[in-house]
């Protein structure tokens, strides 16, 4: 798949729904094996049961409770936040060859949401026994408009309990 293949945003798009299923922390991935061209697993931000719950996290757990297959090479990760140096972590340690993403991490942090000042292509180069593709800004307006309504509805949140 190159940069501009439209596959990646038909991907984003089921990211993106996952996502909404956490309307106050829109992150969601989803793998696709892009052998078969389907998603095979999806998650979504449930850090209020785990703080290690991200979405990545949470599509990488649930495709390996549902896989036999202890091979990953084969799979794509597309979330709607570049991921934080934990998730890209797992990413790397399961050799997952590409991941693509739509707001990142510096946009995040300009609008006031927290995260761990290490980008995903940081954490990417500095791991040598793997290699993994990095592609940001896919639909990041739409995936950038789950984020700002996220955080129009936290504040509207500590306003009523005020």
């Amino acid at each position: 798949m190159e940069w501009n293949s439209p596959d990646h945003e038909r991907y984003m798009k089921f990211a993106i729904a996952s996502a909404r299923r956490n309307s106050e922390c829109p992150f969601g991935a989803v793998l696709v094996d892009f052998g078969r061209a389907e998603v095979v697993a999806e998650g979504y931000n449930r850090t209020t049961k785990n703080p290690t719950w991200h979405g990545e996290m949470d599509a990488i757990n649930r495709y390996s409770e549902q896989s036999k297959s202890e091979q990953w090479q084969h799979l794509h990760l597309y979330t709607t936040a570049e991921p934080c140096c934990m998730c890209q972590a797992a990413i790397l340690w399961a050799e997952i060859p590409l991941v693509v993403y739509g707001t990142s991490i510096e946009w995040l942090q300009q609008m006031g949401w927290k995260q761990i000042d290490i980008y995903a292509n940081e954490v990417a180069r500095r791991t040598p026994f793997a290699n993994c593709q990095i592609i940001g800004g896919v639909l990041a307006e739409e995936c950038g408009r789950l984020f700002t309504s996220a955080a129009k509805l936290r504040e509207s949140d500590s306003t009523k309990g005020a």
